[in-house]
């Protein structure tokens, strides 16, 4: 059977392991997001803890995915649902390049903006949230965009805890030295980085300052 004969004929199965993927990567990028952005504000002001922070999240990285897994699986809320498992892993690998980069965005802007702001009475939540933020934000969808490819890439691993997705296919195809079905998982897989890649790499250019 052709390659083309077999996504034909398990339409329906490949379609469910991409929403699946898709669930997986999204709630994921939600949550490093809503945890990544504000760590990278704090790195930016107070430089202080940046050595804890970044290399907390430097320490998650490095830890290899079926290994953080295993840490986590004897947590009782985290290892009673696979799902979560493999949420809570995957937003840990993907926190690092979203505070590097917030961080980086912020530290970034002009000191000059900063003291006009100043001198228009701006308080220092203002400056953060109405000059701030906007300008750093080609940088923190940088960063979200690394971590968004990093995610759905180390989320096939995600179907080794039984938590789904398009790795489901490839631990199979693996298993049953089938090349059919290692595509099945990978090209798919790989599609979904490319896209969402290209979209916030527009999205950032979009957003760019024009110069």
């Amino acid at each position: 059977m052709s390659l083309f004969a077999f996504f034909a004929n398990h339409g329906r199965e490949i379609w469910q392991g991409v929403l699946e993927h898709i669930w997986l990567s999204g709630a994921t990028m939600v949550l490093a997001v809503a945890i990544g952005v504000p760590l990278g504000i704090l790195v930016a002001r107070r430089p202080g803890l940046s050595k804890p922070i970044l290399g907390g999240a430097n320490i998650a990285e490095t830890i290899p995915s079926l290994a953080l897994f295993g840490f986590l699986l004897p947590i009782p809320w985290l290892g009673a649902r696979a799902d979560r498992l493999a949420i809570t892993a995957l937003t840990l690998y993907a926190l690092l390049p979203i505070i590097r980069n917030t961080a980086a965005g912020i530290t970034g802007v002009d000191s000059a903006v900063r003291e006009a702001a100043r001198a228009m009475g701006m308080t220092s939540r203002q400056i953060l949230w109405h000059v701030e933020l906007p300008l750093a934000i080609p940088t923190l969808l940088a960063g979200v965009k690394v971590a968004t490819v990093l995610t759905i890439g180390i989320a096939t691993i995600a179907a080794a805890v039984g938590a789904g997705g398009l790795g489901e296919f490839i631990f199979r195809g693996l298993a049953m030295v089938n090349d059919q079905l290692i595509l099945a998982g990978a090209i798919p897989a790989a599609a979904l980085a490319i896209a969402a890649d290209l979209l916030l790499g527009l999205l950032e250019r979009r957003l760019r300052p024009a110069r």
